[in-house]
């Protein structure tokens, strides 16, 4: 029996986790059908442009994305403490951004006065559109809805686009979001999409070289703020510099279809997580496959066991990759 969703999610043991949704159907999300010949590139935008609205308007941080040709890769960051800052107003106005809302709660944003006892109904609103804009599943649920009714619309068809239940992983260590995030970028390059990950469209890396290009960092996806030290700023632990060459030299490994150490010049990063590189290239290539509901070294998973209680643990297999 599948784990219930919010036994998997819980911010108090990682912030991060790495979700993945797929199609039901023969008919591709995105790409060209072999088959039929017909192009549901464009479908790529949908994906892409909705997620980016989504980050927007929830208290989630993507760290990386992959728009795949049947699926989709996304690394999120759950902001409790961003959901917590707003004000009940601007809850109600994110909120408003993709549903209608409650006949009070439009008044309260058109700004008309009202009674405490509407006051009070509109505020036990905001509780609910708080907690909302901060879980995990109701982010999956507004960015997959849409694209399943338009390509429902397109195909001329009813019934399921997506997989009842998207994929979670919880990325309970650093080592774990790194490997991740490289594996989610590398995506189109296993799959033969594109060359280089600079190229490869409808991903976070290529928007973020793009970035990059003009010194600064894409202002939609959750930035590098370099190693962890006192007083660092909300961000990912890494300097954007070491990620992006330690992606880049994975690539040309994984591309090239090579067995062997990676340079010497990304050792820095890998070292730092306790990650050698033979292992770095297994976790690279294969992180899905060889991974369960929670990621990350021994330890990381030990203490997550310990914490939930759990008796059955992740298998050898399973988590010897971050040892």
């Amino acid at each position: 029996m599948p784990m219930p969703r919010n036994q998997q999610v819980c911010v108090e043991d990682t912030p991060y986790y790495h979700c993945v949704s797929r199609c039901v159907r023969r008919a591709y999300l995105c790409g060209e059908d072999t088959v039929t010949g017909t192009s549901y590139e464009h479908r790529r935008g949908w994906v892409e442009n909705r997620l980016l609205f989504l980050a927007g308007v929830f208290s989630m941080d993507i760290c990386a994305y992959a728009v795949m040709s049947n699926h989709l890769h996304v690394v999120l960051h759950i902001n409790t403490e961003k959901a917590e800052s707003w004000s009940s107003l601007e809850v109600v106005e994110r909120w408003h951004k993709i549903h209608q809302g409650t006949h009070f709660t439009r008044q309260c944003t058109a700004g008309e006065k009202l009674p405490k006892s509407v006051m009070e109904f509109v505020e036990a609103s905001v509780m609910v559109y708080r907690k909302r804009l901060a879980d995990i599943s109701w982010f999956m649920r507004e960015l997959n809805e849409p694209i399943a009714r338009k390509a429902n619309i397109e195909d001329n068809c009813t019934g399921h686009f997506w997989e009842g239940r998207f994929k979670s992983q919880a990325l309970l260590d650093e080592a774990a979001l790194i490997a991740c995030m490289a594996y989610v970028d590398l995506n189109p390059l296993r799959s033969n999409i594109s060359n280089v990950p600079e190229e490869s469209d409808f991903t976070s890396i290529k928007r973020r070289v793009g970035a990059a290009e003009m010194k600064t960092q894409p202002k939609t996806l959750f930035p590098f703020v370099g190693s962890p030290r006192k007083d660092m700023p909300s961000g990912l632990p890494f300097k954007l510099v070491d990620y992006l060459e330690l992606v880049d030299i994975t690539g040309r490994i994984i591309r090239k279809d090579k067995q062997g150490v990676i340079d010497v010049s990304c050792l820095s990063i890998l070292q730092r997580l306790n990650v050698s590189s033979e292992t770095w290239l297994c976790i690279a290539a294969y992180f899905e496959a060889l991974t369960g509901r929670v990621v990350g070294h021994e330890q990381s998973i030990d203490c997550y066991c310990q914490s939930h209680q759990r008796h059955r643990k992740p298998s050898r297999e399973q988590i010897k990759l971050l040892v």
